[in-house]
């Protein structure tokens, strides 16, 4: 992948975005995506844990160096036992707009103020580096059609495909023997997380239709 240092959620984001329209900002409506992919990167690292449905700290002091990761962990820890469904959509909103800017940082998109009604403060964001993304959705269509082995798949890649998929950012379907080959190779190194990668695969695609309903 081209923008190997990008985490699952920040890849989530720029394949949400309609490289045909970089100024439209079409991943403002696509935090579901983008909460998944922030909660397998946390599971993947061991910090989130899954007990009996619910997403669980492993602990109350670990930290990852990420703000997009460490602002969700915190806000799991501080909040009441809930399912991975459920951390879908719960408050998403927060970890896209974090994302976002995670992302205006690096170069990947750029922010414009603006003012709703003339009144209101508002930020809109359009996309910087369109060949990237446009790299970027290539790659993960490859991961998702072959011809390219399962079993040479790196698991952050699998995952990435696997949400994409389930989120339908690349408006493509996959083979189902295909899709759950990829859903293991994505849990094929951390105990537990094939049922947490799979359970939020399902989630997404309700999440995306709330989000772009509201």
């Amino acid at each position: 992948m081209p923008n190997g240092p990008l985490t699952l959620p920040a890849r989530l984001c720029l394949l949400a975005w309609d490289t045909a329209r970089p100024a439209a900002g079409g991943a403002a409506h696509r935090p579901g995506p983008v909460r998944a992919g922030a909660l397998v990167e946390l599971a993947r690292r061991g910090l989130l844990t899954d007990e009996d449905g619910i997403a669980t700290p492993a602990d109350l002091d670990t930290s990852t160096g990420d703000a997009v990761l460490d602002g969700l962990l915190e806000l799991v820890r501080e909040s009441r036992p809930h399912s991975w469904r459920t951390w879908v959509t719960l408050r998403a909103r927060v970890t896209l707009d974090a994302v976002r800017e995670q992302l205006v940082a690096e170069g990947y998109l750029r922010a414009e103020k603006r003012r709703v009604l003339g009144v209101f403060p508002s930020v809109e964001y359009a996309l910087e580096r369109k060949a990237a993304v446009e790299v970027l959705r290539e790659e993960t269509r490859q991961v998702l059609r072959g011809p390219l082995p399962v079993a040479g798949i790196s698991e952050r890649d699998a995952a990435l495909a696997v949400l994409a998929a389930a989120a339908g950012l690349l408006r493509e379907s996959t083979p189902g023997r295909r899709a759950e080959e990829l859903t293991e190779r994505a849990a094929a190194a951390t105990p537990g997380l094939l049922g947490i990668v799979r359970e939020l695969s399902t989630a997404v695609p309700a999440g995306t239709a709330v989000a772009a309903s509201s």
